[in-house]
Order: C-alpha cells, then sequence, then structure tokens
C-alpha cells in the first residue's frame, strides 16, 4: 500500500506559478498573467512549451515595471508575415469575404502563423507554397483551400 501513496503523490499537479490564471471561454482555454486585482496579460503561446514560458516571464517583468501592456508574440516587426495576415485582416478585402470563408481561412492562417509567422513575406515563394500543399495533399480540399487563401491574400498584397 504504501507505493501506491507515493505514486499518488508523484502524479499530484503541480501548484501554478504566482499570477498565472487559467479561464475558459466557449470551449477554449486561455492564460493570463494577473498581479493582484490589476490588469490582465493575456499569453497567446500553448500551455507548457517554451514560448509559453518566455511570454509568462516577460509579462510578470512588465507586470513588476507597471506597465499595463500586453506581451503579444504576434506584434511580429513589420515585413514579416504575420504583420502582412494582420493588415490583411484590416481591409474590406477581407470583410467583404463572407463570415464562413473567414472563419476557415482563419483556422489556415492559425497553421501557417504557426510555421512560419515571424518569417519575411517577401521570402515566400511558390515552392514554399507548393511545400505547404504538398503537406495537405491527403486532404485535398484543405490544400485547394490553403492555395486559395494565400493566392487572396498576395493578390491584395501585390495591390496595395
Amino acid at each position: 500500500m504504501r507505493i501506491p501513496a507515493i505514486m499518488e503523490i508523484l502524479n499530484m499537479p503541480r501548484p501554478r506559478p504566482p499570477g498565472l490564471h487559467r479561464e475558459t471561454a466557449r470551449g477554449a482555454t486561455f492564460w493570463y498573467v494577473r498581479k493582484g486585482h490589476g490588469p490582465r496579460i493575456r499569453l497567446r503561446a500553448a500551455f507548457g512549451n517554451d514560448g509559453f514560458w518566455t511570454e509568462y516571464h516577460a509579462a510578470v517583468a512588465s507586470l513588476a515595471r507597471g506597465a499595463t501592456t500586453t506581451v503579444n508574440p504576434e506584434a511580429a516587426p513589420i515585413s514579416s508575415l504575420a504583420w502582412l495576415i494582420e493588415r490583411y485582416r484590416e481591409t474590406s478585402a477581407w470583410t467583404d469575404l463572407s463570415l464562413a470563408t473567414r472563419r476557415q481561412r482563419e483556422n489556415i492562417f492559425k497553421q501557417i502563423l504557426a510555421s512560419a509567422g515571424n518569417q519575411p513575406y517577401a521570402k515566400i515563394t511558390s515552392t514554399i507554397i507548393e511545400a505547404g500543399r504538398e503537406r495537405r495533399q491527403n486532404t485535398p480540399s484543405q490544400a485547394r483551400h490553403f492555395l486559395n487563401t494565400l493566392r487572396g491574400l498576395f493578390r491584395w498584397a501585390k495591390k496595395a
């Protein structure tokens, strides 16, 4: 009986670091850093990975300085793919799309931003796009929607 008791102790969840709070809304989990009853800083990286802990420490440091700005790794430098997608979302080319199309393309953008969000958009070549399509070859409709999404983005960028 003693060994199972030790195993239960080892499997106990660890307490969260100071100021880290979890909220669930509409089935999605969000993580925030908050000091006392002050402002919340949302952490956008997935819980537990290195990016998450980097954001957590940056948020704690900014709260210690008294800053109230959010820590957003997606606030990428100008000329990055993440920056271009954010500008695209602010235009009528994006808002003229139906809600279903925007939702579908938003999911594709999430995948793209996770893999290449901080890359300069000028370095996105047709071979890179082809590689993305090839990764989706098992689901032809997803590959087609991937191409349509990037085609719309870069057509708008070329005009702008």
